[in-house]
């Protein structure tokens, strides 16, 4: 008889994960680069970059025993990478630099550097460590938006699958029920 906790852990090869785990990188360099390290948001850039990854990495080691924990920690991340995608629409918006459009080619390219099955930091570097402010923050903001996008469908995924399965009550009971009648067959 399998066991009433799933396998869970697995943060690495989220998808979710690796994107966070990118914009965290851009936003280090990103912050070292353009910020007065004295300025007030260059700790809260980085703190929700952190968080971003960090509650990922949490919710995949909470979804063994608790997918509300789960869902609920995959959001506070969807809700700290939003507080980013803020911080660097502000650094455009103060300093009148342009914001590009979803459709603007270079965000195209951004996003088609993207799709690349080994997609990492590397995959970007010479572009972050090479190109104007304007640049390397809109860079993120597209990191940022692919980033969302993967933490909405994990969110709605992560719903259907509870709304399926249960959680771990329903689970424990399933499995002593299951053991119970297994044990105590009738003569």
């Amino acid at each position: 008889m399998d066991g009433f906790i799933p396998s869970h852990g697995g943060y690495r090869d989220l998808l979710s994960y690796r994107k966070a785990l990118i914009v965290f990188q851009v936003t280090q360099l990103f912050c070292e680069r353009f910020l007065d390290q004295r300025d007030r948001t260059v700790d809260q850039m980085i703190q929700a970059a952190r968080s971003g990854k960090q509650n990922i990495i949490e919710a995949s080691m909470a979804s063994g025993t608790s997918k509300e924990t789960e869902i609920k920690l995959t959001n506070v991340a969807r809700a700290s990478l939003e507080e980013l995608l803020e911080d660097y629409r502000d650094f455009l918006l103060v300093r009148d630099l342009p914001l590009w459009d979803k459709n603007d080619r270079k965000a195209l390219f951004v996003r088609g550097l993207g799709r690349s099955a080994d997609e990492s930091y590397e995959t970007y570097r010479t572009y972050l460590e090479t190109r104007a402010a304007e640049v390397v923050a809109n860079i993120a903001i597209c990191l940022i938006h692919q980033a969302n996008y993967l933490l909405d469908q994990q969110i709605r995924a992560l719903e259907k699958a509870f709304l399926k399965e249960g959680g771990l009550r329903e689970r424990m009971t399933r499995a002593r029920l299951n053991a119970r009648n297994d044990g105590h067959k009738p003569r």
